[in-house]
């Protein structure tokens, strides 16, 4: 492990040179390790901020080629943070997502329950009749369901510049990064031509 490694690793992952340093000791050197090891610690992080009020941040527009246009709002808990560049990319590129990923709910718990109860109707009906055990048939279900909200909420999404990640994650990442609790509170879509 040397200065090379660490600044590598700081610059693939936004972490301080002190995190970076700590990570590759934890990792035996290993970048890969170490990658997931900050990741492990900026969600347990981002955990432990979750619960503290975000009023600050800002209201993101996008409009694509006149016919999609967006806006979002994200909240920070200092208007420092909501000023900082990556606080600003990070909201260009929710809104930049959601223009092209067209989210139908902010999250699962913003889906109706009558939706969810509907969509497992049809998940049960396709199944019927394929003699399988009760608790084999609820984990499909519930698979099925987990599939389901990553098609139809932003946050479950994967985030379209980077498939690897969730938007979730994405925030988590953030988090981290900032420092502050960072929470996506509304969004529009608007197609024109579309209601």
């Amino acid at each position: 492990m040397n200065i090379e490694d660490i600044k590598k690793l700081r610059d693939m992952t936004g972490a301080g040179m002190t995190k970076s340093k700590e990570a590759l000791v934890e990792a035996s050197g290993d970048i890969d390790k170490a990658i997931e090891i900050l990741r492990k610690h900026g969600e347990a992080s981002a955990a432990k901020r979750s619960d503290r009020e975000a009023r600050c941040g800002v209201i993101e527009t996008y409009v694509h080629s006149g016919r999609i246009g967006v806006v979002v709002e994200i909240n920070c808990e200092t208007e420092f943070v909501a000023r900082t560049d990556d606080f600003k990319a990070f909201a260009k590129d929710i809104a930049m997502h959601i223009a092209a990923a067209s989210p139908e709910y902010l999250n699962p718990d913003a889906v109706p329950a009558a939706v969810v109860a509907k969509e497992k109707e049809i998940y049960a009906a396709e199944m019927e009749g394929q003699n399988k055990p009760a608790e084999i048939i609820e984990k499909i279900l519930d698979g099925k369901i987990a599939k389901f909200y990553e098609a139809v909420t932003l946050t479950n999404q994967q985030f379209i510049k980077d498939p690897e990640k969730s938007i979730q994650n994405l925030t988590t990442e953030l988090v981290s990064k900032v420092g502050e609790n960072v929470v996506i509170r509304r969004f529009t879509r608007m197609e024109l031509g579309v209601s």
